[in-house]
Parts: structure tokens; sequence; C-alpha cells
């Protein structure tokens, strides 16, 4: 699994902040403190991008932040890191059939989430 890091752009509101990626439009975010906007700037990033992965389309390569233009209402530009699955291998797996009827209770993809179950255990091993 490669991270790409794509520029979000942040502008102070009366509410706080609101986000917005160039490169992906329709991606946006917002938070009442700056660091509450980035944070949920990873969770739009991050669910823009399955989306798009999900109905086949191409992730767009990022912009450079130095390239980018700004106007007078962009207070911060931050780059925002996703998770993206590189090239995929189909193994097989054996499983207790309750802990596939749950799996199937919360997903229509069980290969995502088991995935995503095993990058977060990964996450959590590497972190301690």
């Amino acid at each position: 699994m490669k991270r790409i890091y794509y520029p979000a752009m942040f502008e102070k509101t009366d509410d706080g902040y609101s986000v917005f990626f160039p490169d992906l439009p329709g991606c946006v975010s917002a938070g009442v403190s700056l660091e509450k906007a980035f944070i949920e700037a990873h969770d739009a990033l991050s669910l823009h991008t399955d989306g798009m992965r999900e109905d086949g389309e191409a992730l767009p390569s990022p912009s450079s932040i130095d390239k980018l233009e700004k106007d007078d209402s962009i207070d911060t530009v931050m780059l925002v890191g996703v998770n993206v699955p590189e090239k995929t291998k189909r193994i097989n797996i054996t499983l207790d059939e309750a802990i596939i009827e749950s799996i199937d209770k919360v997903t229509g993809n069980r290969s995502r989430f088991l995935a995503d179950a095993a990058v977060d255990a990964l996450g959590k091993v590497n972190a301690g």
C-alpha cells in the first residue's frame, strides 16, 4: 500500500475552517478549529478516494503546493495523506462462519473490510 499526499486548502470562516482539495472536486470538509479541520480533512479524503476507486475512477496526481493558485481567502495549505492500495493478490483464507456472517452484516466488500482491519492492526503493532 502506498501513501499519496494531496494539498488541502483551509479557509477561515466565522465557524472555524472549511477545507477543499483542488485536485478532487467535491471533496470538502470543515472543522471548528484548524486542528479539527485537519482531522476531518483526512476522513473526507479517505471517503472520497474510496468512492472513486469503487466507481472505477482513477485518482488524479496530486498538484505541487508551489504551483497552486492561492487567493486571500486561503489561510493555510497542508498536505493530507491517504493510503492507496497498489497491486492486489487473491488469496484463500479460512474463517469461522459466524465471523463471516458478522462481516457481511456491516459491509458489502469482505476483502476491503479484512484489508482495512489488517492495515489498522499493523499500524497499532508498528506504533507500539
